[in-house]
């Protein structure tokens, strides 16, 4: 049985499209359990979803007129697609086809939910169900990038027997898991208006993505870092009322807007960068996976394959996160990462003392749910005091906030 207790909540508005697939039936059990978690839920469906399951079942189950055609003669408003996405705290997508995908990533409005999408000022989730093929093709990636990029919060589909009988990435996520996750992400934009700018006149400094070490000019000494943890404290700390200035290095995602963004290849180039912004800053957060060594001489031409072995001597790389320990100005919170593939809780105590830390963020990089390029993660915070926040698994933006409001912690005290 699923139990869901947020303490205090306000009745949370929820719109629930739901898209043409077979798993079009699970939006049935979402909505009873959106239902009895105290939420409000009012049903729009694609007229390829009504092939699957009949309207009439949302509207017996919310007593509330279930829109497919906002043309139709008995729908009640005519203007249906701006009251019903105004009017709501989400925007839910069960299941999210590739096609409905594909229509909102290029802001196609051909029928009421697309136009809805558009309408939208309220956040969005989606939760994709489809062929593992489809899934992995490389429309529907860009399709999800440009999503995310706008904005959009994806509930990753599962691995398991699909209704084609294959076996794969595609399978809806537990509707359990669905709903969990909704109301966590719900709960947590409701902490975070009530703590409203809580990071005014904050200037964070934050490093993200991986550092590129050149062998010669086709090979290159790199790691799998994303930039997604590091975006998403970004805008997180961008909402709360902080300005955020961004050293990038390699990454697959996208910059947010509205905040100033310092590119640059190799560690060296990122330490430099620091170095010089870290004045500006009051917070400064270590997200980068850095290279920790770099070769000692790059080849001007490419290395030619005249043997079955190569031996590149290498060298250590900066340790910018100690360099900004040491040279830290009055008043700056210094935050570090430990990604490690074992020994986690060890190295992460380790490295929070040798580098003298405010906060250390250490994660398990070896699940595959929440390691690089993932857009979950899980670990915990471990603090100077002696804090320690566990972080179950959860979106990273979920985890950003979570990492801020030990930032705020430590300001206040």
């Amino acid at each position: 049985m699923l139990f869901f207790d947020f303490g205090v909540m306000k009745e949370w508005k929820i719109g629930l499209g739901v898209c043409g697939g077979i798993a079009a039936y699970k939006a049935v059990e979402v909505l009873r359990l959106l239902q009895k978690a105290g939420c409000f839920v009012q049903v729009a469906m694609t007229k390829e979803a009504t092939k699957f399951v009949k309207p009439l079942t949302f509207r017996a189950l919310t007593n509330q007129y279930v829109i497919v055609d906002d043309y139709s003669a008995d729908n009640p408003d005519p203007i249906a697609h701006v009251n019903f996405s105004q009017n709501i705290d989400l925007l839910l997508i069960v299941p999210a086809t590739a096609n409905i995908l594909a229509k909102f990533a290029n802001g196609i409005a051909d029928d009421f939910l697309t136009s809805t999408y558009l309408a939208s000022t309220a956040p969005v989730m989606v939760a994709p169900a489809m062929n593992t093929a489809m899934w992995n093709h490389p429309a529907t990636k860009r399709n999800v990038q440009r999503l995310r990029e706008d904005g959009v919060i994806f509930i990753e589909p599962v691995e398991g027997e699909l209704a084609c009988k294959t076996v794969g990435t595609g399978k809806l996520e537990d509707v359990e898991n669905i709903v969990r996750q909704v109301l966590s992400f719900l709960e947590s934009r409701q902490s975070v208006e009530a703590v409203e700018q809580d990071l005014e006149g904050e200037h964070l400094l934050i490093t993200v993505g991986g550092t590129r070490e050149e062998i010669d000019p086709v090979r290159y000494i790199s790691n799998h870092s994303s930039g997604k943890m590091g975006f998403a404290i970004a805008r997180a700390a961008r909402r709360r009322g902080a300005e955020v200035t961004l050293i990038v290095g390699n990454v697959i995602a996208s910059p947010p807007e509205g905040m100033k963004v310092i590119n640059v290849v190799s560690a060296e180039q990122m330490y430099q960068a620091v170095m010089d912004e870290l004045k500006k800053a009051t917070v400064y957060i270590g997200a980068a996976a850095v290279a920790d060594y770099s070769p000692v001489n790059r080849s001007s031409s490419k290395i030619k394959k005249n043997s079955d072995r190569l031996t590149i001597e290498l060298k250590k790389t900066p340790d910018i996160l100690k360099a900004v320990s040491l040279k830290r100005h009055d008043g700056l919170v210094v935050v570090g990462f430990a990604a490690e593939t074992d020994n986690v809780e060890e190295y992460a105590k380790e490295k929070l003392k040798e580098k003298n830390l405010d906060l250390i963020v250490a994660n398990d990089i070896s699940s595959s749910e929440s390691g690089f390029g993932s857009d979950k993660n899980r670990g915990f915070i471990l603090g100077r005091d002696g804090s320690r926040v566990e972080v179950p698994l959860m979106s990273k933006e979920e985890m950003a906030e979570k990492i801020l409001d030990e930032i705020v912690r430590l300001r206040n005290k």
